[in-house]
This record gives structure tokens, sequence and C-alpha cells, in this order.
């Protein structure tokens, strides 16, 4: 009988959230090309139906399942399981993808603001990690991707409790990782740089910003969702089975520049 490959992901089921644009959408697609099934959670149902449609139609082969949620609001967040237990689907790839952002000054923010972001950034990833555990545990061949930041490791202009979320989005990484172990859970992060999507394009429509950013990043470019999914995909892969609570950058070298 012949060795399922390392390098594929069939009889796998992935729940990707945020996945109609940007990041998760590219991740949906790196996940669905190697063979996955999906489950898809994104705020606007409207953009997950045409998602849906459009990967349906590259990938015949896959499930492809959707439900339109906020994973900012908890109750959202125990909807999105009820779902996937009405589906009888077994769970064994995550991927947190959910995020947002308001930079400003430290000095600038309310506190509902900074409480806001922690719920959405962190809370919901704990959560959704968390309402995952039994599902990915009865796998027990299973694997969490956080989608965390470079802000997260170093100072960058996204504002303090960005980095702070973020930060705590890698610890809480490191720590399932140790923790879950020995449910055959391995935990991992990507922490990107700046990447072309819809939430980067106003910052990177100013040309100084532009430059100042290109300068700081060794590869000289800025990066594309595609690459961060690229990484997320491959720390779901078998091939990657001995691999558990890193924090992989995907930065053009952004981090390891000098002076």
């Amino acid at each position: 009988m012949r060795t399922p490959s390392r390098w594929r992901l069939d009889g796998h089921t992935a729940l990707v959230t945020g996945a109609s644009k940007g990041i998760g959408l590219a991740c949906a697609r790196e996940l669905a090309t190697l063979g996955a099934d999906l489950l898809l959670v994104a705020r606007e149902e409207i953009h997950l139906q045409q998602v849906r449609g459009e990967l349906a139609e590259e990938f015949s082969e896959c499930s492809i399942d959707i439900c339109a949620a906020d994973l900012a609001i908890q109750e959202q967040r125990l909807e999105v399981f009820d779902w996937i237990a009405d589906l009888d689907i077994g769970l064994s790839l995550l991927v947190n993808n959910v995020g947002d952002n308001t930079p400003r000054a430290a000095l600038d923010y309310e506190l509902d603001e900074v409480r806001a972001l922690f719920e959405n950034n962190v809370l919901s990833a704990f959560q959704m990690c968390r309402l995952a555990h039994p599902h990915l545990a009865e796998h027990g061949n299973a694997a969490i991707v956080n989608i965390g930041s470079v802000s997260g490791i170093t100072h960058v202009r996204t504002g303090a409790p960005y980095g702070l979320t973020k930060a705590a989005l890698h610890q809480l990484t490191r720590n399932l990782a140790c923790e879950w172990a020995e449910d055959g859970i391995r935990v991992n992060a990507v922490a990107p740089w700046y990447i072309r999507t819809r939430r980067t394009e106003g910052p990177l429509a100013d040309a100084d910003y532009l430059d100042e950013v290109l300068a700081r990043t060794p590869i000289g470019r800025i990066g594309e969702p595609e690459e961060v999914a690229g990484a997320v995909a491959f720390l779901c892969l078998p091939a990657a089975s001995y691999i558990t609570g890193e924090c992989i950058a995907v930065d053009g070298g952004f981090l390891r520049y000098g002076f």
C-alpha cells in the first residue's frame, strides 16, 4: 500500500478564520492545493459565498463549508463549533487568522479600544484553540497555526496595544505547544512584516513611508499573502511533524536587519 505523502494534507480538514480575503484566503487556497478540506469563517457571508464559489471551482475534489461569524463576539465563537458539530466533520487543522488594529500613539487610546483589540486578537484565538482541542486531540495528528506579527517581537509603528496582543499570541503558541503535545497537537505561529493586503493599502500608498519600509527590508519588496500561506501550510504538513512552539517570521529579513 502506498504511504501517504509527508508533503500532502489529504484526509485533513482545516478551519481557517478570517478566510474571505487577504492572508486568510491565501491560507485556505494553499491548504486546498495540498488536499485539505476547508471550513471557512469570516464576518461577511456575501464574501464567504464568493470565496466558496471560487475555491469550489478551483478545487472540485475538496469539501468546502462556510460559516459567517464575528469571532470578536464570544457567543459567535461558540456558534462556530455548534456548526462544526452539526456537520459531523473531523477537524485536524486550525488557522487563527482573525485580528484587527487601530494604530495610534499609546496615550491616544481609550481603554475600551485596547480591550476590544485584546478580545479580537488574543481572546478569540485562545477560545478557538480551546474549543477546537477535543476535535484536534481526537484526530491525534493535528496542528494549530496562529497568525502573529513582527510587532509582537520588536517595535514597529502599529501601536503599542497591537504589539501587546501579538506578543501574547506568540506566548499562547509556546504554552499550548507544551501543554498539548501529549494530545498529538502541534502549535506554531507565523509573524509577518508588511504583506500586500487591503489593510496595508493605506500606509503603503504613502511613497515616503513605503520607502522607509523597503529600506528596512533586505529582500527589498512587500510580501504577498501567498508567501505567508506557504509558511502556514508547511507548519500544517506531516513533514513538519517535529516542529512545535515555533514562531516563524515571514518578513523579508526585516527582523535580522542591521546597520
